[in-house]
């Protein structure tokens, strides 16, 4: 029976059914052994059934790097897609259901292996191969605006964007709030037909640089965090070492989103995986960059904070030797009129100055004497 597959985010992992054909999936440096599966040209046969609305954020169709006018039905943009040499269909969804992604699978000729993940949330960041279609995940971060960073903020939000790259065709698949494309598509539509003419892989670059663009924006609240945490422990003594906990954790989930991304990217840029235009490889090359930055940027906050971490246990520590050192001297105070007490209550008949008429007071000026003289010597050593 298959493991399951770990996920890109440990506070939220949920497990699911594998089936025995997960196990073929290969690593991206053998993409090219996958059996190709019936291209997506293959459904105009008949149509699939008619399912649940889909949760559609948008489908255009795209001829020559130009979006045609109106609303289009994704079906029939794809139809006309496929007459055109240059022209695609971007149809973006948000966290569709397994019965979505299936009458999708349908008409796009998804593998199945893929179509399942794009039902789960929260998987790492990877590139696969089915057939003439790619499978993208990329882990999209948001960072949390809190008032005070606490044992129990929040700072990094993350969540998913899956893409299905065909020839004709591209999908995006969304889970999660952390970050929106809505932006990037009218960006696109605006003021990169230039970009837009080289097909479905001018969407990936968009999106991907969008989404790191996004990590650059976290990891530079982070490092406001980690400054502020810095500043408690070194001017204001020990600071709670929660906080630092809560902050390394964040730091550890961000990295998640982050790290794996390297190698897809660089099996892009590095024209390991065909069928992606020279010009859009330059394109990720760039956003390959970013990614190395964001993750300097990240183990630079793991020496830092491990760094806090030990400054606030050494703070701490001192303070306790302090407390101690205090403690000790108030014992050794109190233990003289304590040993001077006990001396006199011990009720003998023939003791030093028992039957004096100044004897009471005369023994107490001798405590307080004993104890002023202890106190100022305490003091001065730094005890008190």
């Amino acid at each position: 029976m298959a493991e399951p597959k770990p996920t890109g985010n440990a506070r939220a992992t949920r497990p699911r059914r594998r089936s025995v054909a997960h196990t073929l999936r290969v690593p991206v440096r053998a993409i090219s052994r996958v059996l190709p599966r019936t291209n997506a040209g293959h459904h105009h046969g008949t149509e699939p059934k008619e399912s649940a609305e889909l949760p559609i954020i948008d489908c255009g169709l795209y001829i020559e790097g130009v979006r045609e006018p109106g609303t289009v039905d994704y079906r029939e943009a794809l139809r006309e897609a496929e007459k055109h040499h240059n022209s695609f269909v971007w149809l973006g969804l948000k966290e569709p259901t397994e019965a979505h992604m299936d009458e999708l699978a349908e008409v796009f000729g998804l593998h199945p292996l893929a179509v399942e993940d794009a039902v789960v949330a929260h998987q790492r960041p990877k590139l696969e191969r089915y057939g003439e279609t790619m499978f993208v995940v990329l882990k999209t971060a948001r960072y949390v605006e809190h008032p005070a960073l606490t044992a129990t903020s929040e700072v990094v939000e993350t969540g998913d964007v899956m893409l299905f790259i065909g020839k004709h065709f591209v999908l995006t698949v969304r889970h999660g709030d952390a970050c929106h494309l809505s932006g990037v598509r009218a960006d696109l539509d605006n003021s990169h037909e230039d970009l837009l003419k080289q097909g479905p892989w001018a969407v990936f670059h968009a999106v991907c640089d969008n989404i790191v663009d996004r990590y650059v924006e976290v990891a530079e609240a982070i490092e406001d965090d980690i400054d502020e945490i810095e500043a408690d422990v070194f001017s204001s003594g020990a600071t709670d070492v929660r906080r630092i906990y809560n902050l390394k954790r964040e730091v550890i989930e961000f990295k998640r989103a982050v790290i794996p991304l390297a190698r897809p990217l660089e099996a892009l840029h590095s024209g390991q995986v065909g069928g992606v235009p020279l010009e859009i490889r330059r394109y990720i090359r760039d956003i390959a960059d970013h990614v190395r930055q964001v993750t300097e940027m990240q183990l630079g906050f793991d020496d830092l904070l491990n760094s806090a971490l030990q400054a606030d246990l050494a703070q701490i520590g001192v303070q306790q030797n302090n407390d101690m050192r205090k403690i000790s001297a108030w014992v050794a105070i109190a233990a003289v009129p304590t040993m001077l007490a006990g001396i006199y209550g011990m009720n003998f008949d023939h003791m030093p100055e028992l039957r004096w008429a100044y004897g009471y007071p005369a023994i107490l000026l001798v405590m307080a004497g004993v104890c002023l003289l202890l106190y100022r010597m305490f003091r001065r050593s730094g005890w008190l």
